[in-house]
């Protein structure tokens, strides 16, 4: 089927009549400059080959290429385009909600990256974007939250934006408390919307709840009556030297994980709880979380578009060429005589080889 992206388009067809008709001057106005040859140059352009002339002293068929050529240039414009078939194409989806930790105890740096010491939410940022960019095909979505949660980027098919919205991730913006069951919550409210088959939120955290207006064990709950499947994520190491004023003593940074409210939350959404102690634990849990089997979502339709916008731009460009050049031989009475006395000479030795 033909179509054209942009139809509105041919409402510019008239604008050169409408140009012509403001800009045309006043034939009543006293300062006009009167030609007293004008009726013998015009007679001389209506015998020059043969064509009858415009009001303007052109030949008819000039302007008439002109003309032409316009249709022409705002019919490429208007981007005609060939549709094909509907072909169905099936999308195999998920719908995956990502709750990040960005609580100040995120800044622990007790996980290494690349060999080097680093926090725990620069870890959490290059094993994550690394997960979302293999999601290709799942729309994915991300929630930041600390004292409260709040949506950085909602359900999207655009990795890419996702992935840099975490990367610029700062700690501690969302409060310095940690609302494990606001973060559900809100998880639940963008998913529920989704196939029910599809409805996936991970959560990652340090610590336990210590805010927040819901319960962590009120919004599992929830979850689980909404058909969310919700995989849990305690980070931190398990231990690490600390230099004391009687040499290094060990601690655990992860005092503060509630491991047990985590697989509970698990449990009770079908879900699984992983703990990563190391970056390469972290990236262990993404990879077995990737992979969840897809579900087929709604089925789309793929029409194969064929641009055609070329070709009558091309002749377009051709006609408005032959234009400037003819008109610019007419308009040198020198180059124009020359055309019209071999044009002469050709029709006097047709004339004689005739007889």
């Amino acid at each position: 089927m033909l179509t054209f992206a942009w139809p509105w388009l041919f409402i510019l067809i008239p604008l050169p009549w409408l140009i012509r008709k403001r800009t045309k001057p006043d034939a009543s106005n006293s300062t006009a400059v009167y030609v007293p040859f004008y009726d013998q140059a015009r007679s001389a352009l209506a015998g020059y080959g043969g064509q009858r002339t415009a009001r303007n002293g052109q030949p008819r068929w000039l302007k008439l290429l002109a003309t032409l050529a316009w249709l022409l240039l705002v019919v490429a414009s208007t981007r005609p385009q060939w549709l094909g078939d509907p072909i169905p194409v099936k999308s195999e989806a998920r719908d995956l909600m990502l709750a990040v930790d960005i609580s100040p105890s995120m800044q622990e740096t007790d996980l290494l990256l690349k060999g080097y010491q680093a926090t725990r939410l620069e870890v959490v940022k290059s094993v994550v974007t690394d997960f979302i960019t293999q999601r290709q095909g799942d729309r994915v979505g991300l929630i930041l939250f600390g004292a409260q949660p709040y949506i950085q980027v909602p359900l999207t098919f655009d990795l890419t934006t996702v992935a840099q919205l975490l990367d610029e991730a700062t700690l501690g913006i969302a409060g310095n408390a940690t609302a494990i069951g606001d973060s559900i919550g809100l998880g639940i409210k963008r998913l529920r919307e989704r196939p029910a088959d599809s409805r996936v939120l991970i959560l990652l955290t340090d610590g336990a709840n210590t805010g927040g207006e819901v319960s962590p064990e009120q919004a599992a709950t929830l979850a689980a009556e909404a058909g969310v499947k919700i995989y849990t994520i305690g980070v931190g190491a398990d231990e690490v030297l600390r230099r004391g004023i009687f040499g290094y003593r060990k601690e655990n940074p992860s005092s503060d994980l509630d491991e047990r409210l985590l697989q509970s939350i698990a449990d009770k959404t079908d879900g699984q709880y992983f703990r990563a102690r190391n970056t390469g634990e972290l990236e262990l849990i993404y990879e077995s979380i990737n992979q969840l089997e897809p579900i087929e979502q709604d089925q789309r339709v793929y029409r194969p578009t064929t641009e055609y916008y070329a070709l009558p731009l091309a002749f377009s460009m051709v006609f408005l060429l032959m234009f400037w050049a003819i008109n610019w031989i007419l308009s040198h009475p020198r180059i124009s005589k020359h055309f019209g006395s071999t044009e002469a000479g050709l029709t006097a030795q047709s004339a004689k080889g005739g007889k």
